[in-house]
């Protein structure tokens, strides 16, 4: 059992099993939710998930006119586990134990939309949209499914 929680402790939860890898989101609207090059998630299966504790402190908010959605803390503003589709959770990586996890970044999505002083140095694969499209692809943002934000 991955215990993870917000940076006050008000919000945890438990994961069931290490998740497979972590996504990168390099979107501008990521980026404008975290102050950063964007957001590191791992998705998991609903029911690996469990929340233990404060559930009552999440917040969400929701983007007019798209499907971007996001939650946090209360009372910290730590963003927190959010629903990706009707299958998965997004997890913010960095709520999770930073060792021993073996964790690794298998893709960085919206890399077309990456700010111009972002340099990705790992070994993800690199999507200009969403995952698993090509530059001959093109998905529009609302075909997405939700994600952390």
């Amino acid at each position: 059992m991955i215990t993870g929680h917000c940076n006050c402790g008000s919000v945890s939860f438990d994961l069931e099993g290490a998740p497979e890898g972590v996504f990168i989101c390099h979107c501008s609207i990521c980026r404008r939710a975290t102050g950063a090059n964007g957001v590191a998630v791992v998705l998991v299966p609903n029911e690996r998930f469990r929340w233990t504790q404060g559930k009552e402190h999440i917040a969400q908010w929701a983007k007019p006119d798209s499907q971007w959605e996001t939650w946090f803390c209360r009372n910290c503003g730590s963003r927190l586990p959010g629903q990706n589709d009707a299958e998965r959770m997004f997890i913010p990586a960095g709520l999770l134990p930073g060792n021993g996890l073996g964790l690794r970044v298998q893709a960085h999505i919206w890399v077309d939309s990456r700010a111009e002083w972002d340099e990705i140095g790992d070994h993800g694969q690199q999507y200009p949209e969403h995952y698993g499209t090509s530059g001959a692809q093109a998905h529009r943002r609302e075909d997405l499914p939700r994600q952390a934000g």
